[in-house]
């Protein structure tokens, strides 16, 4: 058992699994990648690039797809684009150590799994006016993009309830948003971390095919007859476990 859950091939089975299910509703997966690699304790320096890299991946192929059908609203996602690309350069820029790092991931691992088990209601809309919406916006993405060019967590799990909260677009239009928003702030971080730090992403070869492949099947399929909250919530105690795991690194600092 030990030697299947320690297999490249298990990691990159999980990874399929990441890819499919956040690919049909417009998310990269980079939360859950993220987790995975940290339970794996995979090198710091590398998580956010791979995870950077494997966002890149599987939104390119769903922006795509949602742009050929004309679900993409440039004036939607632009406000949030304005602060989140700047600041996901920021955040791939900033060397931190390891402990910092942590804490980070940490922070932000524990926020997903409060979007997957407790904020599940989009069917609320906000009554506020265009300023407030475009205040909102501009703060949000600068908060998104800054975490993702520092973790490899993309930003779309919060992006897409966010925009339908606010009012902004239908559920297509957000997940069309959150496809390409995780796609231009991934190329942000991760071409900011590529600067300074670089690694062999060769070594991860099957972890690469493994997204690609399931990417392209989960954003292709979209939600055809199957429940991607249901998968959302498996993956989110994915996540949970992570963040024990995280915890249990921190304190032996």
């Amino acid at each position: 058992m030990d030697m299947i859950i320690t297999s490249p091939y298990f990691l990159a089975f999980l990874f399929f699994i990441v890819a499919f299910t956040y690919s049909s509703v417009g998310l990269g997966g980079g939360s859950s990648y993220t987790a995975i690699m940290s339970i794996f304790s995979i090198n710091t320096l590398a998580i956010p690039i791979i995870s950077l890299s494997l966002n890149i991946f599987v939104t390119s192929v769903g922006s795509f797809n949602f742009i050929r059908n004309k679900h993409a609203k440039i004036k939607l996602l632009l406000p949030f684009l304005i602060t989140s690309i700047p600041m996901a350069y920021l955040g791939g820029s900033l060397k931190l150590s390891k402990e910092i790092f942590y804490w980070i991931l940490l922070v932000s691992l524990v926020f997903v799994v409060v979007r997957i088990y407790i904020w599940q209601d989009t069917t609320i809309k906000l009554n506020i006016g265009k300023k407030e919406k475009l205040i909102i916006s501009l703060i949000s993405g600068s908060v998104l993009g800054l975490v993702s060019g520092i973790v490899g967590i993309g930003g779309g799990i919060y992006l897409v309830p966010l925009i339908i909260v606010l009012g902004l677009g239908t559920e297509k239009e957000a997940a069309a948003s959150g496809a390409i928003f995780i796609w231009l702030n991934s190329c942000s971080g991760l071409l900011s971390r590529l600067q300074y730090n670089s690694i062999d992403l060769t070594n991860y070869i099957h972890l690469i095919v493994a997204v690609l492949a399931g990417g392209s099947l989960g954003s292709f399929m979209g939600s055809f007859k199957f429940q991607p909250k249901v998968m959302e919530k498996m993956l989110g105690a994915v996540i949970i476990v992570a963040i024990f795991s995280l915890m249990k690194q921190i304190m032996l600092f």
